[in-house]
């Protein structure tokens, strides 16, 4: 299942920004695994770090966010 949630946000994220993300994803036996979102070497999101699973609207709209505040948009 973890593979499935990966796949859909970061195809949706990569689509939003094309060529602006570094995506990156480990599954991991004692957990879901770790999903981290990188623009321009700038950590923007790592549940690895405690910033969660993105499981909703408000978590995907804070990434987005971070991202264009990152980007300068």
């Amino acid at each position: 299942m973890f593979i499935s949630q990966f796949t859909k946000l970061k195809t949706l994220l990569e689509d939003e920004f094309p060529g602006d993300l570094e995506i990156s994803s480990e599954g991991t036996p004692t957990t879901t695994g770790w999903f981290e979102v990188q623009v321009n070497g700038v950590l923007v999101h790592s549940k690895k770090n405690g910033d969660g699973f993105v499981d909703n609207d408000q978590k995907l709209a804070r990434i987005v966010r971070a991202i264009e505040k990152a980007l300068g948009k």
